[in-house]
């Protein structure tokens, strides 16, 4: 069953969605029409416990969280690290996971190579530099995102099957570069792109000034505070206006202060724009994030939820950009090594989320009319 998608604020298009993990529900008293994918039981107060609870995570879109949704590069990882309002944390979980070891096999540098070789390019960072802090963040992240970029650069030309993706890497000046993969013109996407940032640098005084409003204690050396942010973000757009447009990303701050002491967060999430509203598209996707989610504890996929179907709100138009997804930000709890392993199971759940729908419909019949709907809809 496809539904079209028209303007959320005139006809009642929407229909409910009913499977075992996700229904559509009216969702804002200012559009009675709009609808969004909630879990059956799950309306009302969340308990005080798991991701996305805490002294700013009230609900709401400010200025950082429209900012963040900017992510494309070095422009996308600042208005995602400056100017968010909210924060999300995350309750310890008894995993059993081991330790880091303190030490470094000598084949260590060896396999590192051979993830490396995997890319779509060489890591941003040198192989030299990667090498010698194994165990810091930075370098978990940055392999981490390097790995989602290929996973999904060639699920996606495994589903195209005519056009591949163009590598194109940036530096920048003031530290740091990136990697954009681009596919345009294929046989199934008329557009796909996947970009990795990972920039560094001296905050400026105008962000330093936005963190501490943010109630963030920040100690500057030489009126100098140092900061990384790296990220994987994309957006593709499939040509077959019954697949839908998909969006995700996920980043990565830290900010060291003069007297050494760090600051760091996670960000991130994905959504689903369709042209046509399928139940089972909408149940697949849903499912599939919830199970990422429940990985971790079970009030995380409810709250980030909601957090992605406020965030996706569009006031002036009085409508969802789509059917949601999830979404967070200001992730800095329990711990760094938990916040990571979550950001990375979900970054991990793109492609089983997405690509079973996009080979579903790639070949569906569409005609000119159900095209420039698309088209349309795709320009709002």
């Amino acid at each position: 069953m496809a539904l079209r998608l028209g303007r959320l604020g005139s006809d009642p298009w929407w229909r409910a969605v009913l499977g075992d993990y996700a229904q559509l529900r009216a969702a804002s008293p200012r559009c009675a029409s709009a609808r969004v994918c909630q879990l059956p039981g799950t309306a009302g107060p969340q308990p005080r416990r798991g991701l996305g609870y805490g002294p700013w995570a009230r609900g709401g879109s400010g200025l950082g969280t429209r900012l963040a949704a900017t992510l494309a590069g070095l422009a996308g990882l600042a208005a995602a690290a400056f100017g968010h309002v909210q924060r999300a944390e995350m309750v310890p979980k008894s995993s059993g996971a081991r330790s880091p070891s303190p030490g470094r096999r000598e084949e260590d540098g060896d396999e590192l190579a051979r993830r490396c070789s995997t890319f779509m390019s060489s890591p941003v960072t040198e192989l030299r530099e990667l090498r010698r802090r194994p165990e810091d963040m930075k370098t978990k992240m940055e392999l981490m995102i390097m790995e989602t970029q290929a996973q999904v650069c060639r699920a996606l030309a495994q589903v195209d099957g005519v056009a591949d993706f163009t590598v194109d890497r940036w530096e920048r000046k003031e530290g740091g570069g990136g990697i954009t993969c681009v596919l345009q013109d294929g046989r199934v996407f008329e557009k796909a792109g996947v970009s990795i940032s990972v920039v560094h640098g001296n905050l400026s005084e105008e962000a330093a000034n936005q963190m501490r409003g943010r109630g963030k204690t920040l100690k500057t050396k030489d009126s100098k505070l140092p900061f990384t942010a790296m990220g994987v973000s994309s957006v593709i757009h499939p040509k077959n206006p019954y697949a839908p447009t998909m969006h995700f990303n996920y980043r990565y701050f830290e900010v060291e202060e003069a007297d050494g002491n760090t600051h760091w967060w996670f960000g991130g999430g994905c959504d689903l724009t369709p042209t046509y509203l399928n139940q089972e598209d909408a149940v697949h996707f849903h499912r599939t994030l919830k199970e990422a989610c429940d990985q971790h504890g079970p009030d995380i996929y409810p709250k980030f939820k909601k957090w992605c179907d406020d965030y996706f709100f569009i006031v002036h138009r009085g409508e969802r950009r789509g059917i949601g997804g999830i979404f967070f930000d200001d992730l800095d709890s329990p711990s760094k090594e938990e916040a990571f392993r979550f950001v990375k199971t979900c970054a991990e759940a793109v492609v089983p989320s997405y690509v079973p729908i996009v080979k579903k419909h790639c070949d569906d019949s569409y005609t000119p009319r159900d095209k420039l709907w698309q088209q349309l809809r795709r320009g709002r």
